[in-house]
C-alpha cells in the first residue's frame, strides 16, 4: 500500500511546469541528457493540459478556466509558438490542438482567449513568422487559420506590414508551406468580408500592386491559384466598389487578355472569369470600350473557339452572353 500518494498536479501546477521547462530546450544541447530530460518533461505536461482540456467524459470547466487563467498570467502561448521548432513531432501536434482548444473556448458570447491575443498581436505575429521555418510552418499554418476566423484577430494582421509577406511565403518557399500560406491568405481575405471590403478600398493600389506579383506567377500553381482568388473577390457583391475600380483599370483588362491566351487551359479558363466582368459592365470607362472596340474582331473569333469542349452549362451561357456585348459594341 503505497501512503506517499503523489497529490494531482492542479492546471496552475501544470502551466507552471510546461512554462519552466521551455527554457531548457534552449539551454541543453541537442542530444544531451538534459535535452532528452526537458523534452520529457514537456510533453508529459502538454499531455496532461490537453487531458483536462478535452477530458475522457465532459471537460471540467472550472479547470479549464484555471488552466485558461494561468497560460494567460505566464504567456504560455507566445513561448510556445516561438519555441515550438525546439518541441519533438508530437509536442508540436499538442501544442496545436492545446492553442486551438483555448481559442475556441467561450464563456457566454465571449472568447477570453480571442480577448487576451488582441492585446498581444506579438503572439499572431509569431505564429505568422513561423513560416519562416519549413520544420513548423504546418503546425503555425494550423494554429493561424484558427485565429484569422476571428475578426478582431484577422484585423490585427490584415493592417499589419506582415500582410505583405503573403506573396514571399507563398511564392519563396516549399509546394506544402506555399499552399498553406496560400489557405491563409485566402481565409484572410475571404472570411470576414465588410471588414476585408473596407480595408481593400483603403488600400487598394498597395494590396493590387502586391497581388499583381502572385497572378503575374511563374508557379503554374501560384498563378492559377491567385487568379481564382481575385475572381472570388471581384464578384463578391462586398467588394463592389473595389470591383468597379480594378475593371476600370486598362492595365487589368490588357492583363486578363494575355491570360486568356495562356497554354494552361486551366489559367485561361480561370482569366475568363475575371474578363467577364470587364465586359459585362453596362458603364465601361472610354479607355476599356476603346481596347475591346479595337479588338472586337479578334475577340469574337477567339471566344467562338474557347473552351467549347467544356461541359459546363453556365459557363456555356456566360460565353454566349460575352459574344453578344462584344458583337454590340
Amino acid at each position: 500500500m503505497n501512503f506517499f500518494k503523489t497529490k494531482p498536479r492542479t492546471p496552475p501546477d501544470l502551466v507552471r511546469g510546461l512554462r519552466d521547462a521551455i527554457p531548457k530546450l534552449e539551454s541543453a544541447p541537442p542530444g544531451s541528457e538534459t535535452r532528452r530530460k526537458a523534452n520529457e518533461e514537456v510533453l508529459k505536461n502538454l499531455q496532461q493540459i490537453k487531458a483536462i482540456l478535452y477530458g475522457d467524459g465532459e471537460p471540467a470547466p472550472e479547470l479549464i478556466a484555471q488552466l485558461a487563467q494561468e497560460t494567460y498570467n505566464t504567456d504560455l502561448l507566445y513561448h510556445l509558438v516561438v519555441h515550438i521548432h525546439r518541441l519533438e513531432f508530437e509536442s508540436r501536434k499538442d501544442v496545436v490542438q492545446i492553442f486551438n482548444n483555448l481559442l475556441r473556448r467561450q464563456i457566454g458570447s465571449r472568447s477570453p482567449t480571442v480577448e487576451y491575443l488582441i492585446a498581444k498581436p506579438e503572439i499572431l505575429f509569431a505564429t505568422f513568422a513561423g513560416y519562416d521555418n519549413e520544420d513548423v510552418a504546418l503546425n503555425t499554418g494550423m494554429v493561424l487559420r484558427e485565429m484569422v476566423r476571428y475578426e478582431p484577430l484577422c484585423r490585427i494582421l490584415l493592417h499589419s506590414e506582415q500582410f505583405y509577406k503573403f506573396p514571399h511565403y507563398i511564392e519563396n518557399t516549399t509546394f506544402g508551406v506555399s499552399c498553406d500560406a496560400y489557405a491563409n491568405l485566402k481565409e484572410t481575405l475571404t472570411r470576414h468580408k465588410p471588414m476585408v471590403a473596407e480595408y481593400l478600398d483603403k488600400n487598394y493600389d498597395r494590396f493590387f500592386t502586391s497581388f499583381k506579383t502572385l497572378i503575374s506567377s511563374s508557379n503554374y500553381v501560384t498563378k492559377r491559384q491567385s487568379l481564382k482568388l481575385l475572381g472570388e473577390i471581384l464578384l463578391d457583391r462586398a467588394n463592389f466598389n473595389v470591383m468597379t475600380r480594378y475593371i476600370a483599370d486598362e492595365g487589368n483588362l490588357k492583363m486578363m487578355m494575355n491570360m486568356l491566351r495562356d497554354k494552361s487551359k486551366n489559367i485561361q479558363f480561370e482569366a475568363f472569369h475575371v474578363f467577364k466582368v470587364f465586359v459585362a459592365n453596362p458603364k465601361k470607362p472610354p479607355q476599356i470600350e476603346s481596347i475591346l472596340r479595337r479588338n472586337r474582331d479578334k475577340l469574337l473569333v477567339f471566344l467562338k473557339n474557347f473552351h467549347n469542349d467544356k461541359e459546363d452549362e453556365q459557363f456555356t451561357d456566360e460565353k454566349q452572353f460575352l459574344i453578344v456585348q462584344i458583337q454590340n459594341l
